[in-house]
C-alpha cells in the first residue's frame, strides 16, 4: 500500500504514529483559542483525523470557520520534539465509530473491563469524524 503523506516527513510520521495526545485548536471563536487534548491518527492520504461528539463546541466552531491545528509533542524524558499541522477541516458523518474503536485500542488496554466499558459508552453516542487536511506543517527537534 502506498502512502501519500504530503507535507509530513518520515520523522513526523514516526512521532504521530505513537499513542500521544494531540492538542487541537479550532478557529471560529470570539474568545482566545483553547486547545484540547485529543486522540488522533494519520491516514494513508496524509490527513489527520479524530472523533468527537456531534454536539461538541469544536463542531459548532468548525461550522463557522473550518480551520484547525494539531500539535503533538514527545513526552517528558525524551529529547524535545514536536510536530504541528494546520489546515482546512471537514466534519464527516461516516467512520467515527470505527475510528473511536481503533483509537481506543491504540490508547487503552481494552482487556481492562473498565476501559472496555468506557469504550462502549463512547460508542453509544452520536459521533462525528473531524479531518484536518494539512496545508502547513511545522516541526522542532532538539
Amino acid at each position: 500500500m502506498s502512502t501519500d503523506t504530503g507535507l509530513l516527513t518520515p520523522d513526523d510520521l514516526e512521532l504521530l504514529a505513537r499513542p500521544l495526545y494531540g492538542f487541537l485548536t479550532v478557529a471560529g471563536a470570539t474568545q482566545p483559542p483553547e486547545p484540547r487534548p485529543v486522540w488522533f491518527e494519520v491516514t494513508p492520504e496524509g490527513t489527520v483525523q479524530l472523533f468527537t461528539e456531534a454536539g461538541s463546541l469544536k463542531v459548532r466552531r468548525l461550522e463557522r470557520d473550518p480551520r484547525a491545528s494539531l500539535v503533538v509533542a514527545a513526552p517528558v524524558g525524551e529529547r524535545e520534539r514536536w510536530v504541528s499541522v494546520s489546515g482546512p477541516v471537514t466534519v464527516e458523518d461516516d467512520g467515527a465509530h470505527d475510528l473511536a474503536s481503533r483509537l481506543a485500542a491504540r490508547y487503552w488496554d481494552l482487556s481492562d473491563p473498565a476501559r472496555a466499558a468506557d469504550l462502549a459508552e463512547i460508542l453509544s453516542g452520536e459521533l462525528l469524524r473531524v479531518v484536518v487536511r494539512p496545508e502547513r506543517v511545522r516541526r522542532y527537534a532538539y
